[in-house]
């Protein structure tokens, strides 16, 4: 087995990918071990016991855009053809980028305390404004 480069060790300005073929071919529910993971990536270290606020995903109001897949800087979107089905919350540092590009009214993502119950969090969505006549 040859020897794992340490982050000292990559030539500057390598990319780093975070899973070895295709990314979306994670599902959402897929437990992390078994996830195609990079040699290069650290994912054995979970951020989960130091985030502060989580994205919750509203799948009602999602138009699969893509945006906060595309945008994510953690790879924590997990999308599978062309659908955005779930957040990697091992590696979701609690950013909130993927609100933020979220184009749908409302949101499709939004950020909400860490401990929040999931079915809680989808309970006290905001509903789609209404036009002024």
């Amino acid at each position: 087995m040859s020897k794992l480069q340490g982050w000292d060790e990559f030539e500057i300005g390598a990319m780093l990918r975070s899973f070895d073929g295709k990314i979306d071919e994670c599902s959402a529910f897929t437990p992390q071990r078994e996830r195609n993971y990079s040699q290069n990536n650290s994912h054995v270290a979970s951020v989960a016991d130091w985030r502060l606020i989580k994205p919750v995903y509203n799948k009602d109001y999602c138009i699969d855009c893509q945006f906060c897949w595309i945008y994510c800087p953690d790879v924590s979107i997990i999308s599978k053809d062309k659908k955005m089905i779930g957040i990697d919350m091992d590696h979701c540092k609690g950013c909130g980028v993927c609100v933020e590009v979220c184009p749908t009214n409302p949101k499709s993502l939004l950020m909400f305390p860490e401990q929040m119950n999931e079915d809680e969090a989808i309970a006290s969505w905001p509903t789609k404004d209404e036009e002024e006549e």
